[in-house]
């Protein structure tokens, strides 16, 4: 996304969450990754979930809002165990659905399917999984992963 409307909104994404970082504020990163999808990284401390899942709905609110609802492809919330072991939760905006996504460590774009469908049965009864597994496209290179 380019042009004027998308840079006001970058600023107003940076004003809603990063505007009081002296008080509890989340730092706002912006890239681009090499397929030209622009990534917002937002970053919470691991025991406040809930904050994060705030502050995603919050920034797809505005970019709705701002008119950028066709162009929103995933939120994803990642999360790295102990190990170093990434796992990401995807959320497909236009199926309004879930999926896990779990790259294998140390590995060139492999995942960890049996860790994914793991995932699958344990949060199948609080989340609405993607049933369409075709629909599971990895986030190889994903910011926060």
């Amino acid at each position: 996304m380019e042009g004027g409307a998308f840079s006001q909104l970058q600023r107003d994404v940076r004003e809603l969450l990063d505007a009081d970082t002296d008080r509890g504020g989340v730092p706002v990163e912006f890239s681009q990754d090499a397929y030209g999808y622009t990534w917002l990284l937002a970053r919470q401390p691991p025991d406040d979930v809930p904050a994060l899942v705030n502050d995603l709905h919050a920034v797809n609110s505005l970019l709705q809002d701002g008119g950028f609802g066709p162009q929103l492809l995933c939120s994803l919330i990642g999360f790295q165990d102990p190990a170093g072991r990434s796992l990401a939760l995807v959320y497909l905006y236009k199926r309004g659905t879930f999926y896990p996504f779990a790259p294998l460590p140390g590995a060139a774009e492999k995942r960890d399917n049996a860790l994914e469908l793991q995932m699958r049965a344990l949060l199948g009864d609080d989340l609405r999984i993607e049933e369409d597994l075709s629909r599971w496209f990895p986030v190889w290179g994903a910011p926060g992963l």
